[in-house]
């Protein structure tokens, strides 16, 4: 029974813990963003491509932040614009790659 216990205590700390990295996620991409390119507002609801906010060598330093900050390898087949046009695209992207690389 103790050991149960102990086993759900520790899960439900994980969870709590992806939990509050998934929440302080969103925050920490707007940190980075605005860093590799301080003139913008990260936080409007814009597509970043299109309104020239991210080019294709400000997407290459991001990959490479995410990496960094996440230690976390984004595919090339997902290096598209589409995946960092917004900051939720980018944000599903990020989650994605951080489960698919604790298989």
């Amino acid at each position: 029974m103790r050991d149960l216990q102990v086993f759900t205590m520790k899960t439900n700390e994980k969870t709590f813990l992806q939990r509050k990295r998934y929440k302080n996620m969103k925050q920490k991409i707007i940190e980075i963003l605005s860093e590799i390119r301080p003139e913008f507002d990260f936080n409007d609801d814009v597509n970043f491509i299109e309104q020239g906010m991210l080019d294709s060598f400000d997407i290459v330093s991001l990959v490479d932040a995410f990496d960094e900050e996440y230690h976390v390898s984004i595919s090339g087949a997902d290096i598209i614009p589409e995946n960092f046009s917004t900051l939720d695209s980018i944000e599903e992207l990020l989650k994605k790659t951080i489960s698919q690389s604790k298989k």
